[in-house]
Order: C-alpha cells, then sequence, then structure tokens
C-alpha cells in the first residue's frame, strides 16, 4: 500500500454524498472518501466512477469506504486493499438513513442495470 503520506487523518470528508453526483443531480451506488483531502465521490460501479476520477486528475491513491459499518481503505496506485487503516476525522460515513444507492429521490428504478460492473 501506498505510504501513508496519502492519508491526512485530519481531513474532513466533501460533504454527506458524491460531490460531483450532487452537482449534477446524478445518483451513486456507494461512496467512497479520498484518505488525504476528504473528497466524497461514487464507486466504480457507480455510473459517475467521480473516486476514480478524483484519483485521475489529483493522484490522491487512497479512498476508504464511506458506508456505515465499513473501515477499508483502497489503493488506486498499488491496485490494492487492506481492512483497516488510521482512524479518519469524522464523520466516517454518510448518515445512517442516507440509503444506498442514493441520495433519496434520486435514484431511477432501473437503477440495478444500470451499474458498472
Amino acid at each position: 500500500m501506498t505510504s501513508n503520506t496519502a492519508i491526512d487523518p485530519t481531513a474532513a470528508p466533501s460533504g454527506t454524498g458524491c460531490v460531483e453526483c450532487l452537482a449534477t443531480n446524478g445518483w451513486w451506488f456507494h461512496l467512497r472518501r479520498c484518505a488525504l483531502c476528504g473528497h466524497v465521490g461514487c464507486c466504480d460501479s457507480s455510473q459517475g466512477q467521480h473516486a476514480t476520477a478524483h484519483y485521475k486528475a489529483t493522484g490522491h491513491p487512497i479512498v476508504q469506504s464511506f458506508e456505515p459499518g465499513e473501515d477499508w481503505f483502497w489503493d488506486y496506485a498499488a491496485n490494492d486493499g487492506r481492512d483497516s487503516g488510521p482512524v479518519l476525522a469524522p464523520p466516517t460515513s454518510h448518515p445512517d438513513n442516507q440509503p444506498a444507492p442514493g441520495p433519496a429521490g434520486r435514484v431511477p428504478a432501473n437503477w440495478v442495470r444500470l451499474l458498472h460492473r
């Protein structure tokens, strides 16, 4: 896994949902949080794949799941994951009452067929 210099435990998350999906009235399947700057983006199964796009644009290689009850990390540069890592600044997930996929009211009825696999 890339060095811990790619992680800033003090960086707060950018919000409770994918920054780009929220800005474009989009939706996501699951959320990932950049461990260096806190950017919250959608996973690769989501249509936007904004967490990976953030890595490609910034070079910030490590994300943590931003789903309730999950604390695993993924390193895009090493194409490798790990079950745990440093505790990041709260909150560590989107709110429990926020659905996945989300956000509420934007997820199309045929969302399963729209996922990237």
